[in-house]
């Protein structure tokens, strides 16, 4: 492996590592149930690789098993991920000028890649594009080696690991901390944790999170001005 890319997995693994751990239990519960509900075991590795979309893989477990419903299932995959959308237009100047792999680092965008290669700066010395392709390519891999498990020997696991999902809830709480601790400047989180209080009370636990980040979206336009001029 060149030296540039040992160096990038190097330093991606530390901070991926939380992430990871916690895409293996997810996975993990995702692959159990996909041969719990009567899906070929290789179901769950091959959406993982497809679809690589967590969420969206639980409900697309359901919609497999249940009526065909072409139209309805794109409908509710394009609602399920449509965050993605607020992810990539904030990433494009990280992944500008990226070659060959701005396509991978596009594909495997998620939730957890996305705090990690936003916020985290990588080590001095450690090419960033290969940073960044580490931590997406480390969180994918663990995300299909979780339900790839999950599916082989999930039926016979003797307790419930569905409670590990809360690693990744701890794991964005500590991110979002560091961040503000970094950047010294509360505005951009008081303004997200203002958006989701109001849209959870007003939209509902079931879909609240496309219209935080469009609140957030306005609310950013609106008081750049002012932001700008505390920073």
């Amino acid at each position: 492996m060149d030296n540039k890319v040992a160096k990038a997995y190097k330093a991606a693994l530390p901070v991926s590592s939380p992430i990871m751990a916690g895409f293996m239990a997810i996975g993990l519960s995702c692959g159990l149930l996909t041969v719990v509900n009567g899906l070929p075991g290789w179901y769950a590795p091959l959406m993982s690789v497809v679809i690589y979309g967590g969420s969206l893989e639980f409900v697309t477990i359901a919609m497999l098993v249940g009526p065909f419903a072409p139209l309805e299932t794109a409908v509710m995959a394009l609602m399920i991920q449509s965050r993605h959308l607020f992810y990539g237009i904030s990433m494009l100047g990280r992944y500008l000028g990226r070659d060959w792999r701005k396509a991978y680092l596009i594909y495997s965008l998620s939730d957890e890649t996305f705090s990690i290669n936003r916020s985290v700066d990588p080590p001095e010395g450690v090419d960033r594009t290969w940073f960044m392709v580490a931590v997406s390519s480390l969180n994918q891999v663990s995300w299909v080696a979780g339900t790839a498990m999950g599916a082989l020997v999930g039926p016979m696991i003797p307790f419930d690991v569905s409670g590990l999902g809360f690693v990744m809830t701890a794991l964005f709480t500590v991110i979002l901390v560091e961040n503000i601790l970094k950047e010294g400047r509360p505005y951009f989180a008081l303004i997200g944790f203002v958006s989701a209080v109001v849209c959870l009370a007003v939209f509902g636990s079931g879909s609240f999170l496309i219209p935080t980040l469009v609140l957030m979206l306005v609310l950013l336009l609106l008081f750049r001005k002012k932001i700008e001029r505390k920073v």
